[in-house]
């Protein structure tokens, strides 16, 4: 499939690539198109719309108009990629002279959220051989009263407990007759399918006034046909919520005119501030470009030279072999020993372990099999014997059935909870230093170059 590519391609790329560079010809401006020599590319190019053969640059030339550059992209869907790095030169994200810096937040970023509201959990639950969604909550009478006037919202005698269908149309009815009340949290374990479902449940926390702007349904439809991870799905939405909705008054369509320099000065706002990380605005910029570019189809906006900051160069937090060994100590839960272990010994990431099941310990090899990682890339990390016989202990006292780490009442353990076991570990065993559960990852690595290994 046919795609804009912004970021300077490998070489591997050019055999099948068509880039776009801008051309001046009689005080006019053009687009000029070059690529490897390849037949069926130039059989493509030859044919499509609004594409001529220059002579005089022996080359293939268009007019300069996101319509042709959005028609010649379908033209060669399946063929070609386009690439437009050469249309607009990126440069470096810095403040302007007269703007003063300050440490004050500006109020285009802020997106106002609730107050906190009682919290309803679903968890999927099998009664009469059917799927149903269980929905659990800490009694409350309005609460109850709500939910009992729902039409798709069923008391279930023997287990005691309210249930819905896991549809669309009962979730949708359920988050309006909760709405202001209550806020749905959902089970690890349960996956929502509907994107209208889901966009909901991730803005049901926000404070909405009559301008709100809700994340376009085609931008997180694109996203998931392009096969983003759920949590970049997840990040990309509020950061263009956060984006449209600083600019809410001017209305969605006036957002969708905007020029690269409106979306440059946003970020500028941001970096100003002093109270945004390098990764976060980067973040921000890919999010935007990616809606400004692929959903509106918008390419030449400009948005290749969206300006971006300089990344700092920070060393990683890193425990010392004491302060990890006082950390593993600190618990005498064998659950959560285990779970720190990993995150140590194996040198892995907090959503590598939660999505860790019982047929990844490759005991026999004294390897673990991770499976869509970072970058969605599957990879063996080393197991050691101590850990595998701790392992095995766990496994005997917990008797997990599908995840390795299962939750107290089933279905796959949280992020958020290893984040309180390691928070609580670390209080008791008197650990000082802005460390997360992530430094036992980079201080995994850091010791074993300590000691002479090739991490290689």
């Amino acid at each position: 499939m046919g795609f804009l590519q912004s970021k300077p391609a490998p070489w591997y790329y050019f055999e099948n690539t068509v880039f776009l560079n801008p051309l001046e010809h009689a005080g006019k401006t053009y687009i000029k198109l070059w690529n490897k020599p390849n037949r069926q590319i130039s059989d493509k190019l030859k044919a499509a719309a609004g594409v001529k053969f220059s002579k005089t640059y022996k080359c293939y030339v268009m007019a300069r108009s996101e319509q042709q550059v959005a028609l010649l992209q379908q033209h060669l869907e399946g063929i070609a990629r386009i690439n437009t790095q050469y249309l607009n030169r990126p440069n470096r994200l810095r403040p302007t002279k007269t703007v003063t810096l300050t440490a004050q937040k500006p109020e285009l970023a802020s997106l106002p959220k609730l107050p906190d509201l009682p919290v309803v959990r679903l968890q999927p639950l099998v009664y009469n051989n059917r799927e149903v969604l269980q929905i659990s909550f800490a009694y409350n009478r309005e609460l109850y009263q709500r939910l009992c006037q729902g039409s798709r919202v069923k008391w279930l005698t023997e287990p005691k407990c309210f249930v819905t269908g896991p549809d669309g149309l009962s979730l949708h009815q359920l988050l309006d007759s909760l709405e202001g009340l209550a806020q749905i949290w959902l089970s690890q374990d349960l996956k929502i399918k509907d994107l209208s479902v889901q966009t909901r449940l991730w803005e049901q926390s926000y404070a909405k006034d009559s301008n709100f702007i809700s994340c376009p349904l085609p931008y997180l439809e694109k996203l998931l046909l392009l096969n983003y991870s759920p949590n970049t799905i997840r990040t990309y939405h509020g950061l263009l919520l956060r984006f449209l909705n600083s600019y809410r008054q001017q209305g969605l369509p006036a957002l969708e005119a905007f020029t690269a320099e409106e979306v440059n000065q946003y970020h500028r706002d941001m970096m100003q501030s002093a109270q945004y990380s390098y990764s976060f605005i980067n973040q921000s910029i890919n999010a935007i470009k990616f809606y400004y570019q692929r959903v509106l189809q918008r390419p030449l906006m400009g948005l290749n030279q969206v300006e971006r900051p300089e990344k700092v160069q920070k060393l990683p937090k890193v425990m010392s072999k004491d302060e990890v060994k006082r950390l593993l100590q600190a618990t005498e839960n064998l659950k959560h020993r285990c779970l720190l272990q990993l995150l140590y010994a194996g040198g892995l990431r907090i959503g590598e372990v939660i999505n860790l099941k019982l047929t990844d310990v490759q005991s026999g090899r004294n390897l673990l099999l991770i499976r869509g990682g970072k970058g969605k890339k599957d990879r063996t990390t080393l197991l050691s014997p101590k850990l595998l016989q701790n392992l095995r202990a766990y496994y005997k006292t917990y008797k997990p059935k599908d995840w390795l780490f299962e939750g107290q009442f089933g279905g796959q353990y949280t992020v958020e909870s290893i984040r309180n076991v390691f928070r609580a570990c670390k209080e008791k065993a008197s650990i000082k230093g802005p460390f997360t559960p992530h430094s036992l990852r980079h201080s995994f690595a850091t010791h074993l170059l300590e000691q002479g290994t090739d991490l290689r």
